[in-house]
């Protein structure tokens, strides 16, 4: 009994600890936030001889852009942008395009903001129930009732932009920039190796595997996660496939702004984009008729919005740690909601603080992509010395390093909050509308995406076969057990054949 209450006193210290700390350098990071973006502007202009505009600069209501071009709706917490295109304006047509912009780009609450009694009970209430859940549980459970029966309206201090400077700056309907890269962005041949190509639709960059010696009978569309690259798949999934002499014809893209993809400077890097270029660079250019789909945690959100729009083209769906946070019937602000669960702004676990630096912090994550992405072959160097040249390590890096801020900035509000409960739509489509396999791999000790996710998603999906890795995370679900994974694949895509 003394080491039961020993172990739980540990435990709530530490909780309170987390909570402390967290509060204290998150406080710290809004200042530096702020700093950091006069500190942009100023090199911005220096190096690039121009103001650029960024999500933090006016509190201003959203407005109506000038010549009718851009449309901004903020209906309901939900943002929107319509755009006219060149070619509909010429042709007299109003058909109007539909964009979805996360409100989280330019709306995100200060840390500082929750110093209110209101935030400062709940913290006191969710510590205590952790700390009296065996013996107290009837008693916080009572206490949580009467606070949320007293809930107060908080003042905010909200980080709000003026939407429009910055689509007038950004959005060119129908093209990819040729703008290749910002001077805190990387330069080098492979992270530009798109703008210099005679492909002037600027496709994705597909790696294509065809099997040797066999007709291929079926094709399979992989499709890598945040801040991955194809070489995710190619480098352990592919060869591992080749060997069994499989007859599936396998496509691994970059997606749009990671890997040796197109990064456009002026793209929101929407659902709508993302999906779209990949239809593009393998359904289209490939002639795909029918296809299984393996995703990886953010791709799992790309894969559901393809098997959405083509239904009854898709044999299998695999997805693999997808990012499901179901939103509570009611809540005025889905987006919020969904980056809060995906960003804690804490300190412990590592991970935990990785993703909230990179969700909160617009200037802060531009700084980390300036040291990291900007001088990847030096830290790429580095690692080949200390791994005496290890592949595994190499193309992980490779992976994680090779993007601009600018795409992971808006990939990650845009299509992992900015999904919000949209989400739920395209589950519901599988569900009722598509009678594929689903099938869901999670690894046991993944700290990035819970275990939890992927019973939401078999929650929606009845049908769906959820299988958790033991002693395996986000990444070595894959990697380290790629032969293993690959015959589960086939036997998948087996059974799946139609």
């Amino acid at each position: 009994m003394a080491v039961m209450m020993t172990r739980r006193a540990a435990t709530v210290a530490g909780i309170w600890l987390n909570e402390a700390v967290s509060f204290l350098v998150f406080c710290l990071f809004d200042i530096v936030d702020s700093l950091l973006c006069l500190v942009y502007k100023v090199a911005d202009y220096v190096f690039e001889a121009e103001w650029k505009p960024c999500y933090c600069l006016s509190a201003k209501e959203p407005i109506t852009a000038t010549r009718g071009k851009i449309l901004l709706s903020h209906n309901s917490g939900v943002s929107k942008i319509l755009t006219l295109s060149p070619l509909q304006e010429l042709s007299g047509r109003s058909k109007i395009e539909l964009e979805d912009i996360s409100e989280t780009l330019y709306t995100r609450p200060s840390l500082l903001s929750d110093l209110s009694v209101n935030e400062l009970n709940k913290r006191f209430v969710k510590v205590s129930r952790s700390n009296s859940e065996c013996s107290h549980h009837h008693q916080v459970k009572t206490l949580t009732k009467n606070k949320r029966r007293k809930t107060i309206t908080k003042s905010r201090l909200t980080v709000n932009f003026t939407v429009v400077e910055m689509l007038r700056e950004k959005i060119r309907p129908q093209n990819l920039s040729h703008d290749v890269s910002r001077w805190s962005d990387c330069d080098c041949g492979f992270c530009t190796s798109w703008a210099s190509t005679s492909d002037k639709d600027h496709s994705l960059f597909v790696k294509t595997q065809i099997p040797k010696g066999v007709a291929a009978k079926e094709d399979v569309l992989f499709i890598h996660g945040f801040i991955s690259s194809s070489a995710f798949w190619t480098e352990t999934v592919f060869p591992s496939l080749l060997a069994s002499s499989s007859a599936y014809r396998l496509f691994a893209v970059d997606l749009l702004g990671f890997g040796k993809s197109p990064k456009p400077a002026d793209s929101l890097y929407t659902l709508r984009e993302h999906v779209e270029m990949i239809e593009k660079s393998v359904l289209h250019k490939h002639n795909v008729k029918s296809f299984h789909i393996v995703a990886h945690s953010l791709g799992c959100i790309l894969a559901l919005d393809l098997a959405a729009r083509h239904g009854g083209l898709i044999k299998s769906l695999t997805l693999l740690a997808p990012p499901y946070y179901p939103v509570p019937v009611g809540e005025k602000n889905p987006r919020q909601y969904v980056m809060k669960k995906v960003a804690p702004r804490k300190v412990w676990p590592p991970i935990a603080l990785g993703a909230s630096m990179a969700a909160w912090y617009e200037h802060i994550s531009r700084t980390i992509c300036l040291l990291i992405c900007k001088h990847h072959r030096l830290w790429q160097f580095l690692a080949k010395l200390l791994t005496r040249n290890n592949r595994t390590v190499n193309f992980l890096i490779e992976g994680f390093m090779c993007h601009t801020h600018n795409a992971a900035w808006h990939t990650l509000h845009n299509i992992i909050c900015g999904t919000g409960s949209k989400l739920d739509t395209y589950l519901d489509v599988v569900r009722d509308k598509l009678k594929c396999n689903v099938t869901i791999f999670h690894g046991e000790n993944d700290e990035l995406i819970p275990i939890e996710c992927s019973y939401n998603v078999k929650y929606r999906i009845p049908r769906a076969r959820v299988k958790i890795i033991e002693r395996k995370d986000h990444i070595t679900m894959v990697v380290g057990r790629q032969d293993e994974f690959a015959r589960e694949l086939q036997e998948i895509w087996k059974t799946s054949s139609f």
